[in-house]
């Protein structure tokens, strides 16, 4: 007698999420502290807005986690017209630190460009899935899903912004890939993407600046270099197993905002190797069970879904660590669940969601994938 798997949330991967949100609390008072007690006269200002936005992200978490995935299908064009309007929006809002990436509602600033990353994937699930039968046409398989998502690119690099248009075009690839587009198709759009992230960065100064320092391999600790100096300093002082909860000493204003963009070289340097190897093992740990989720999804939107959400923020935190580490080229990117900032927060949260949900729906035997209407 087969009886119908009663659906069960995936609770390895909501241990693996929380852990990441609690081990974030920690780090932004740690690294806040100090700064916010400089700048504001109240050493706990980041951490007090960083608790109330972890408490609304739980919310949102528990609530897109209830809530079945499918019918974000009938949500898609809302969500994407309203994430569009948004940029828009921030496009003409005051500029802050020189571009304009916040829509400021009060006290409240808000960076659609943060939702955009997971807007992007939940459009390109829904069309994907829907035209799974037609993917070997070059017009409808990529051209008309590219340019959808392009407009989302095209608004981002206006603010200005290189780092989170590129890592949107590398998950687009990646869930082009799944879907089953012609590789052909994928090849050409990534080669004519190549000239444009070229002529982006040759059009800033301080990006080029920013990629010869990186390429030297010999950063200048006076110049476009200083960050990431004061980085490797607080990755290399960390030893095996750090200095201790809140005895970073390149946070003493040595390392600018070291909540938000380079916490996790504060994080090294409290915690040590061990405490670096444990945050990159939960993310680690995050992309397993997200891909698994992934692969055991009931239908192919599931599986794109939560493909794009996984390596959204696996990638993110790939990035940021290793620009950390002098890896990659300094950019302003967060770590998901890690750095300060609430947008981010309610938007991985919300992801998170969605990906605890199809985890609900996931089947033991995974079967062959069919369009879901």
């Amino acid at each position: 007698m087969n009886e119908r798997r009663r659906p069960r949330l995936d609770y390895a991967l909501l241990i693996v999420i929380t852990a990441l949100l609690f081990l974030g609390l920690v780090m932004v008072y740690s690294s806040s502290a100090i700064y916010a007690d400089r700048k504001f006269g109240n050493s706990f200002f980041f951490i007090k807005k960083q608790l109330l936005w972890g408490a609304l992200g739980v919310w949102v978490m528990a609530y897109f986690s209830q809530l079945d995935y499918n019918r974000l299908k009938e949500w898609i064009w809302p969500i994407f017209w309203v994430t569009v309007a948004g940029l828009v929006l921030a496009l003409y809002s005051p500029a802050k630190e020189n571009v304009h990436r916040w829509i400021h509602l009060g006290p409240v600033g808000l960076q659609p460009s943060e939702f955009a990353k997971f807007a992007s994937v939940i459009f390109l699930a829904y069309y994907l899935d829907r035209k799974a039968s037609k993917l070997d046409n070059p017009w409808k398989g990529l051209v008309i899903p590219t340019a959808f998502v392009a407009v989302l690119l095209l608004l981002i690099g206006k603010e200005p912004d290189l780092g989170t248009p590129v890592l949107m075009f590398t998950v687009m690839v990646a869930i082009l890939f799944v879907a089953g587009s012609n590789l052909r198709h994928i090849g050409v759009a990534m080669a004519l993407a190549l000239p444009i992230v070229v002529a982006e960065i040759l059009r800033k100064p301080y990006r080029v600046q920013r990629l010869l320092t990186f390429l030297s391999g010999n950063a200048d600790g006076h110049a476009q270099g200083y960050q990431l100096t004061q980085s490797l300093l607080a990755v290399g002082s960390g030893g095996w197993f750090g200095k201790g909860f809140g005895a970073s000493q390149l946070k003493l204003m040595y390392l600018p905002t070291p909540h938000t963009d380079f916490i996790f070289p504060i994080l090294c340097e409290e915690l040590g190797l061990l405490g670096a190897l444990l945050c990159a093992g939960m993310f680690a740990t995050l992309l397993l069970r997200g891909l698994r989720v992934a692969k055991l999804a009931p239908n192919m939107f599931g599986t794109l879904l939560a493909t794009g959400i996984t390596l959204s923020i696996c990638l993110q935190a790939f990035i940021n660590m290793c620009m950390s580490v002098g890896l990659l080229p300094t950019k302003g990117m967060t770590l998901p669940f890690i750095s300060s900032g609430g947008s981010s927060l309610i938007a991985t949260m919300m992801a998170a969601g969605i990906l605890l949900n199809i985890s609900r729906h996931a089947q033991t035997n995974p079967p062959i994938r069919q369009r879901a209407d």
